[in-house]
């Protein structure tokens, strides 16, 4: 399984973090390992990992989120 993990801009709370957890939950291909206030840890069984369409759904929930290195 490939991990990843994606800085978020603009979440600040709990409410964010419920937010972007559900859009995270309904892309295909990604399991969500953990959603903090700021970043969300990514597991995807497919290779190459669906990062830009993590970024797009969370981009859809309101945030914008960009791949940690």
């Amino acid at each position: 399984m490939t991990q990843f993990t994606l800085r978020i801009d603009g979440m600040h709370c709990g409410s964010c973090v419920r937010r972007v957890g559900q859009a995270l939950a309904t892309t295909p291909g990604i399991a969500v390992d953990e959603v903090q206030v700021g970043a969300a840890r990514i597991s995807s069984s497919q290779d190459p990992a669906p990062v830009e369409a993590a970024i797009a759904a969370i981009a859809k929930a309101g945030y914008t989120a960009h791949l940690e290195q």
